[in-house]
């Protein structure tokens, strides 16, 4: 078994000694599900201390490490032809990267799940179920396998919410659900679509390989999907941008933007606290990466066509979430906006087509999947000791809680941009990258980077306020005595599991190199397909 198939299965082997140890053991899942977490976490940082950064070809096999390739499924259908599926892993620059935040996420989301009650064997058997699906999707190579793992992922995501979510638990299940379904049933029409216009080249039968579909001579004349004629068309749009626009709704639905973003707040204030930390540290990424991987590398073209719409919503919802976030008195809705807001960068970034503002994306990807799983677990611990959420029911708490108010601050102040933490470098790349792409010819003006960074503003003004609100000025709580008394300061589990990700967006902040190093030869090699359409 090589690497990225451990990586994978090791939560695996958690689901099943959890699903066979008796009931009576259930204070054990929790360990269980701590040590192979934190075995990933290890493989993760292996993987990422032998990766070659010097190696590039996005849409070559040649550009990607510790690959891993064995044949799936081989049938002849007759005239339809040779179908070919295979177990074929590999990663560069932009999934491994993903894959070392998902380790980290996870951890974290474990350790979040300490105080968890409720059908604890279940519970932790699909948080295991849903770890394998999130390494499966940003290891796969075989568009079948991505589909496999990405539909695999909704399962325990809509049991964890509906199960052991807040009291409209079932909605927010349900509205996630349905809208990452529409997404992935459309999806499905057009990896299908590809697989009939996609052929191996080495042995001429349809395949789902990603990299093959990334390559114009493997595109059958006449297909639906010629890649070189592009001569078919649908309402007077052609096939190939019809495909683009599909997958990017699906994977925008995850990211989320604007308007397809609705499922989002409710869902993160009905989950339980380790999901929501998931939901944003990873879920999110998944959409970032799908529109990079599959929509860019399999529709270049296309992406050159429609990169200033693309920038252009990114901007909406850069400014939309970020006044949603601005008028919200729950804090977790409030923090559930700002990712809308925030993620709007990544969707900027990634339209601008520029080396810098990719390369600011993927950075903007990693920074707030820890700083969000960080503030979501920070509004968890309060709503674990008084249940209540409520932004003006809270004043003065530096006071009664000095650590968490320290933490808070910080990773507010992380979050908002502040130079020499994380975000700022991965917003401050997407701004010039997109103030540079109309010198560089990508098409998009350098209005749009003028109304991005008003979201740095935006975010600095609902982050300061609420830190203003609730934390200082004299001591004040709905609760009264009641609520004091339960408002106790962080306790050891707490720090060990804040201190880490509030520590990696400093060092991160300081020293970005750790990203852009691995980065930078993946952002070029696909910078070099895409140019060739503008």
């Amino acid at each position: 078994m090589g690497l990225l198939s451990l990586l994978i299965f090791l939560p695996i082997i958690a689901l099943a000694a959890v699903l066979v140890l008796p009931s009576r053991f259930n204070q054990s899942y929790k360990y269980i599900a701590l040590l192979i977490t934190f075995i990933q976490l290890g493989v993760s940082g292996y993987l990422y201390s032998q990766y070659n950064p010097n190696i590039a070809g996005f849409n070559q096999l040649s550009g990607y490490q510790f690959v891993e390739q064995l044949p799936w499924i081989r049938l002849d259908l007759g005239s339809i032809g040779k179908l070919e599926i295979d177990y074929f892993l590999g990663v560069d620059g932009f999934s491994l990267p993903l894959l070392v935040l998902s380790a980290f996420v996870m951890l974290m989301a474990v350790g979040a799940s300490w105080n968890i009650s409720k059908s604890v064997k279940g519970y932790f058997a699909l948080l295991m179920l849903l770890n394998t699906a999130v390494m499966g999707i940003f290891c796969s190579l075989d568009l079948f396998l991505f589909y496999v793992f990405y539909e695999v992922m909704l399962l325990p995501l809509y049991f964890l919410i509906g199960i052991w979510g807040g009291a409209r638990r079932e909605y927010a299940a349900i509205k996630f659900f349905l809208y990452t379904l529409f997404g992935s049933v459309f999806m499905l029409l057009i990896i299908v679509g590809l697989y009939f216009s996609v052929i191996n080249p080495h042995t001429g039968a349809h395949t789902f390989n990603i990299l093959h579909m990334m390559n114009p001579e493997n595109y059958m004349n006449g297909s639906f999907f010629d890649y070189l004629a592009n001569s078919y068309e649908v309402f007077g749009i052609p096939a190939r941008m019809i495909g683009f626009i599909v997958l990017f709704v699906a994977f925008a639905i995850k990211i989320p933007i604007v308007p397809l973003h609705t499922w989002l707040p409710d869902a993160h204030v009905e989950a339980p606290t380790p999901v929501s930390i998931i939901l944003a540290g990873i879920l999110l990424k998944i959409g970032g990466y799908g529109i990079i991987r599959i929509c860019i590398g399999i529709f270049p073209d296309a992406a050159a066509d429609a990169n200033w719409w693309l920038a252009l919503i990114g901007i909406i919802s850069i400014l939309y979430g970020a006044f949603n976030a601005l008028a919200q008195t729950d804090l977790k809705r409030m923090i559930a906006y700002s990712s809308v807001s925030h993620m709007g960068f990544v969707l900027l970034g990634i339209a601008s087509l520029t080396a810098e503002s990719i390369s600011g994306a993927m950075f903007q990807m990693l920074s707030h999947g820890f700083l969000s799983a960080s503030l979501f677990f920070l509004v968890g611990v309060l709503y674990d000791r008084v249940h209540d959420r409520f932004i003006y029911n809270f004043r003065g708490l530096a006071t009664i809680m000095p650590k968490y108010t320290a933490y808070v601050a910080i990773a507010f102040f992380a979050s908002l941009g502040l130079p020499g933490f994380s975000a700022f470098i991965g917003e401050a790349f997407v701004i010039i990258g997109t103030f540079n792409a109309e010198s560089v010819g990508t098409g998009i003006p350098r209005w749009m980077a003028i109304f991005g960074s008003l979201g740095i503003l935006l975010s600095a003004a609902y982050f300061l306020w609420t830190l203003q609100r609730m934390f200082f000025g004299e001591t004040r709580l709905k609760g009264g005595e009641e609520w004091a008394v339960s408002l106790k300061d962080l306790t050891i589990r707490e720090q060990l599991i804040l201190f880490p990700a509030l520590a990696l967006a400093l060092l991160l902040g300081v020293m970005p190199s750790l990203v852009f190093d691995p980065l930078n030869s993946s952002v070029i090699s696909l910078l070099n397909i895409v140019s060739n359409y503008f």
